[in-house]
C-alpha cells in the first residue's frame, strides 16, 4: 500500500509549549548527517510538537509573504513559492508521522492527538484563503505559457482549494471546516482504536495480525481456527473502549456532508471526481464482473475443498482446507519453499530485479542512521553514480507497529534552488521476525508483498519532478498501485529467482520443477483472493454510495452489522468467503486515504497487467521496454494525466480484460 502523506500545512498564530528552550531546535538546524537524513538518535519525544508548531508558523510567514507580494500573480512567485514551502514542517512532520505508524509508543499517540487538530486546522486556514486562492486562481486561468509540469502542478492546487471549500461562505464554509477537523481526530482515533485490537488479538490467539493466514493455513485445530476466525474478523466490534462502529458512522455522516456542502449527493461522487474512474457507476460498473467471475471460481474451489475435507466448509476452514487442495493440485506445500525465501535471500532478490530492470545500484548504507535496531538503510544510485535516494527497510512485525504493509516518504524529491533533493523512502512490512531457531522465512504471498512496496519505492526513486506535489507517487490513487503491482511480476521470474532463492540450510538454488509450481501456483485459489478483494472494494463503495438521509437510518453496530451482510447478499458473495476487511477494522477508507477507493488495486491491475503483457510479448528483460516503462511512468510521476501516460507506452487503451487473464478467470 501507498500512504505517503502529503502535508500541505496553513499556519495559526499558536503558541509554543513549555518544552525547554531547545526543544524542537534539532529540526530547524541544518542536519549534518550523510545524505541529510534523520539524526534519529538526537531526536527526542519532546522534539516533535514544539518543531511542528514551529513549522506551522514558519510557513504562515511563507504564505503571507505569498499573498502580500504586490507583483502580479505569476508560477514562480506563487505556484512554485507555495510548493517550496513549509520546509521546517515537512522536516518534522516527515519524521514524526513516519515513527507514529512504525514505532508507536504511548507518548507518541498522546502527541499526535494533540497535533492532528492544529495541523487540519492549519490546513484548513490554507485552503480557505481567499487572497491566496485569488492569485492561483490568476495563474490557472492563464497557463499556456506554462510547460506541461507547471500546468499539472497549477491545476492540482486549484482543485484542490475548489475541494476544500474555497467558494463556501459564512457558515457552510466554517462548518467545512470544522468536519475537516473532526474528521482528522476520528480518523487518528480508529487508527489508534485498530492497533490496540490487533495487539488484543495476538494476546488471544498466540499469532500477530498479519501472521493470521499462515496460521489458519497450518492449524489442525478446527476449533481453534473458528477462535481465530472469529477473533479477527469481528475486531473494533467488541462495544468496548476500542470499538469502533461510532466513529465510523460518525466518519461517514461528516463525509457526506461534506460533500453536500460542495454540491455533491454522496461522498463517493465527491471523492471519485477527480480520479481516474470519475464517478460511482464507472467503479460499480467495473466491480460487478470481477466480482461475478470470482464467485464462479470460488464456487469450484469450494467443491474442490469439501470434497478433500468431507464436510461442509465454514469461512474458519477455507485456508486450511485450500493449502491442502494445492498440495494436491500442484504438489506445492509452502513448508517447502519457505526456506528459499528467508527475509534476507528475498531483499537480496528485490533489489538484484530493480538492478537489471532499470539499470540502478543499491548497496548497504551502514553510515546512515535508521531509527531502530532492526531497519537497514541503503543508498540508491543511478547507472552514472548520481544518488537516487536513501531507502529505509522496516520489515518485521512488533507491537509498536500497526498492522500491513506501506510505503512513505520521510522526504519528496523536487529541485530547490537549482539542485535536485533526492528522496528518503521507507518501506514498512509485517514479517514474522527470526525466531531462535531459523531465520526469518517468508510465504509466497509475502514475497509479492516485499516486491509490492519496492514497487511503489522505485517510483519515488526514479522521478524526475521539480515540484513536490507532482513528485513520484503523488499520483491519482486509483493509478498509483499499478507501479507497485507491476513490480509484483518479477518475483518469480526464473532469472530472478536463480539470483536470490536459495535454500538457507543448504545454499541449494530453488530447483526449476518447485519454480514452475510456485509459477503455476499462482492463479490457484483466485476466486477466493480476488473475491474477498473485489467484496472489501464493493463494501467500501457502498458505504460511501450513501446519501445522508440513508446514513441517518443508523443508529448502533447492529445497524452496521446489517448494512454489511446486505451488501454481501446484494454482490453475490457466498456465505464462507466475507470481505478482506469488514468496516470496523477497514483501515483503508477509515484512517488511510483510500475512502472511495480500495477499487484501485484492482483498477491499477488492468493497468499494470496490461503493461505486463507487453513486456512479455518484448522479451521481460527486453531494455528499450524497460527504459520506455521507465522514463513514461517513473520519471513523470504525476506531472501528466494517467490515462496519457497509459497511451504513450502502451499505444491503446488499457484491456480490461487483462486482469482476468492474469487471474485465470476468463
Amino acid at each position: 500500500m501507498m500512504n505517503k502523506r502529503i502535508l500541505l500545512f496553513a499556519a495559526m498564530a499558536l503558541t509554543m509549549t513549555a518544552c525547554g528552550p531547545k526543544a524542537g531546535k534539532i529540526f530547524s538546524e541544518e542536519w549534518n548527517t550523510p545524505y541529510g537524513t534523520a539524526p534519529f538518535s538526537k531526536i527526542t519525544v519532546a522534539d516533535y510538537k514544539p518543531a511542528i508548531l514551529a513549522g506551522i508558523e514558519a510557513q504562515k510567514a511563507e504564505i503571507r509573504a505569498i499573498v502580500e507580494n504586490p507583483d502580479a500573480p505569476t508560477f514562480e512567485n506563487t505556484i512554485a513559492a507555495y510548493e517550496l514551502s513549509g520546509d521546517l514542517l515537512s522536516k518534522a512532520s516527515g519524521v514524526f508521522f513516519n515513527l507514529s505508524e512504525s514505532d508507536s509508543t504511548p507518548e507518541i499517540q498522546q502527541i499526535e492527538e494533540e497535533l492532528t487538530p492544529i495541523i487540519t486546522e492549519a490546513s484548513n486556514a490554507i485552503y480557505m484563503d481567499e487572497g491566496l486562492f485569488a492569485r492561483v486562481k490568476a495563474v490557472y486561468e492563464h497557463m499556456d505559457g506554462l510547460d506541461r509540469e507547471q500546468q499539472m502542478v497549477t491545476k492540482k492546487l486549484y482543485d484542490r482549494f475548489v475541494r476544500n471549500g474555497v467558494g463556501l461562505e459564512g457558515e457552510a464554509k466554517a462548518r467545512f471546516a470544522e468536519i475537516n477537523t473532526r474528521l482528522a481526530v476520528l480518523s487518528q482515533k480508529f487508527g489508534q482504536n485498530l492497533l490496540a485490537e490487533n495487539n488484543a488479538f495476538r494476546d488471544a490467539i498466540g499469532v500477530t495480525v498479519s501472521a493470521y493466514p499462515d496460521f489458519m493455513t497450518t492449524c489442525e485445530d478446527r476449533a481453534l481456527r473458528e477462535k481465530a476466525f472469529k477473533a479477527y474478523s469481528s475486531r473494533g466490534n467488541h462495544g468496548d473502549e476500542h470499538d469502533n462502529n461510532a466513529i465510523v458512522l460518525e466518519i461517514m455522516k461528516l463525509r457526506t456532508e461534506k460533500a453536500k456542502l460542495l454540491g455533491y449527493n454522496t461522498s463517493a461522487e465527491y471523492l471519485l471526481a477527480d480520479k481516474m474512474a470519475g464517478n460511482p457507476e464507472t467503479v460499480d460498473a467495473f466491480l460487478k464482473p470481477i466480482m461475478d467471475a470470482s464467485m464462479r471460481k470460488a464456487k469450484e474451489e469450494l467443491a474442490d475443498m469439501e470434497a478433500v475435507a468431507g464436510h461442509k466448509i465454514e469461512p474458519w476452514d477455507w485456508f486450511y482446507y485450500a493449502e491442502k487442495v494445492r498440495v494436491q493440485k500442484y504438489d506445492l506445500d509452502e513448508s517447502v519453499t519457505k526456506p528459499y525465501f528467508t527475509a534476507d535471500s528475498v531483499s537480496k532478490g528485490v533489489f538484484a530485479a530493480a538492478e537489471k530492470v532499470y539499470g540502478i545500484h543499491i548497496e548497504p548504507a551502514p553510515e546512515v542512521e535508521v531509527y531502530n535496531d532492526v531497519t537497514k538503510a541503503y543508498k540508491l544510485t543511478d547507472a552514472d553514480g548520481s544518488l537516487l535516494g536513501i531507502f529505509y527497510q522496516d520489515w518485521f512485525s512488533r507491537d509498536t507497529k500497526r498492522g500491513g504493509a506501506w510505503m512513505n516518504n520521510f522526504r519528496d524529491q523536487y529541485v530547490k534552488d537549482g539542485v535536485d533533493i533526492r528522496p528518503v523512502i521507507v518501506n514498512v512490512c509485517n514479517f514474522p521476525p527470526a525466531t531462535e531457531d531459523a531465520p526469518s522465512m517468508l510465504s509466497i504471498d509475502n514475497v509479492q508483498t516485499a516486491f509490492h512496496e519496492f514497487g511503489h519505492a522505485l517510483h519515488g526513486f526514479l522521478t524526475k519532478c521539480r515540484y513536490p506535489s507532482v513528485s513520484g507517487t503523488a499520483v491519482t490513487r486509483d493509478f498509483v498501485e499499478t507501479f507497485s503491482q507491476f513490480n509484483e511480476n518479477w518475483a518469480f521470474v526464473p532469472e530472478i529467482l536463480a539470483v536470490y532463492a536459495h535454500d538457507y540450510r543448504t545454499g541449494e538454488v530453488i530447483p526449476a520443477e518447485l519454480v514452475e509450481k510456485i509459477r503455476n501456483s499462482l492463479k490457484f485459489n483466485m476466486g477466493f483472493t480476488t473475491g474477498e478483494l473485489c467484496a472489501a472494494s464493493i463494501l467500501d463503495m457502498k458505504w460511501h454510495e450513501l446519501t445522508a438521509e440513508e446514513l441517518e437510518k443508523f443508529t448502533d453496530a447492529q445497524s452496521i452489522r446489517d448494512f454489511e451482510t446486505k451488501v454481501c447478499a446484494e454482490m453475490g458473495l457466498i456465505d464462507e468467503i466475507i470481505p478482506r476487511y469488514r468496516t470496523t477494522y477497514f483501515n483503508h477508507i477509515f484512517n488511510s486515504g483510500y475512502s472511495a477507493g480500495y477499487y484501485s488495486y484492482l483498477w491499477a491491475e488492468v493497468l499494470d497487467m496490461d503493461a505486463w503483457e507487453k513486456f512479455v510479448a518484448d522479451g521481460v528483460f527486453n531494455p528499450a521496454t524497460a527504459k520506455a516503462f521507465r522514463q513514461t511512468f517513473l520519471e513523470k510521476g504525476g506531472s501528466e494525466e494517467p490515462m496519457t501516460l497509459f497511451r504513450q507506452f502502451r499505444g491503446a487503451d488499457p484491456d480490461p480484460a487483462a486482469l482476468l487473464r492474469a487471474r485465470g478467470l476468463e
